[in-house]
Parts: C-alpha cells; sequence; structure tokens
C-alpha cells in the first residue's frame, strides 16, 4: 500500500474515533456530521490514490461518490441520501453563524447516528477493497 494510501486510511480513522467520542452528545451532533464527512471524503480519497486515479481538490461526498462509480472502484448505494446531507453540513459544520445546520437545526441524535454509521461502513468498504 502507498504511503499517502496509509496516511489517508489513517486520517479516517482519527475521524472514526472523534465520532466515537461525540456519540449520543446532542449538543455536539453537528460536529460528529463534520467527522462523518470527513471520515468518507479521506477514505474515497485513499482508495483512488492507491488505484492512481487523479481527482479534483474537492470536499463534496458526491462528486468523489461520482468518481469511485465512474472507475468502478467499489460498489456505492447509489440510493442514500447521506452523501448529499453531508456536503450540505461540511461548510456549516466549521462557521458559528450556521454550525452545522440542516433546514430544520442541527442534526438530531438519530440522524448523526445515521451519519456515523454510513461513514463507517464507507471505511470498512474502502478498507476490504484495499486489502487492509
Amino acid at each position: 500500500m502507498k504511503k499517502t494510501t496509509q496516511a489517508w486510511l489513517d486520517a479516517a480513522l482519527d475521524d472514526l474515533k472523534v465520532m466515537q467520542q461525540l456519540e449520543g452528545r446532542a449538543d455536539l451532533t453537528h460536529m460528529l456530521a463534520f467527522h462523518a464527512q470527513q471520515c468518507v471524503e479521506k477514505s474515497y480519497k485513499a482508495l483512488m490514490e492507491e488505484r492512481a486515479i487523479s481527482f479534483k481538490k474537492t470536499h463534496s461526498i458526491e462528486q468523489l461518490t461520482g468518481l469511485i462509480l465512474d472507475n468502478k472502484l467499489m460498489d456505492v448505494d447509489e440510493e442514500s441520501v447521506v452523501p448529499a446531507l453531508l456536503d450540505q453540513l461540511y461548510i456549516d459544520a466549521r462557521y458559528p453563524g450556521d454550525l452545522g445546520l440542516l433546514p430544520e437545526g442541527k442534526p438530531s441524535t438519530h440522524k448523526a447516528e445515521e451519519f456515523r454509521a454510513y461513514a463507517r461502513s464507507v471505511y470498512d468498504a474502502v478498507n476490504r477493497c484495499l486489502g487492509a
């Protein structure tokens, strides 16, 4: 495995660890969502790095998912709305004005758990693809 690939996976794992610490914290669901987005982004970038697929600098899960599908790197649930929601939350989670808000406000603990589970499933699937 390439050194850069491993670095992406290590960073994604760090996001998973942070999410575990935030689990059940209703006051920090927006931060859990941010780390879920980061975990998915880094996992996908690890896979593309290892397979030598070039990609523009982006934080969009939807764009990265498109690249994964276009290059047939792994199966992805194309019906999931989670990538679009994570994209929506990414920027907002970092700035106090909207602090990780969905149109209805901070993600619920249930929605945050959905984000965490999605991120974990992507991380695990990428690791399986890479034989890690």
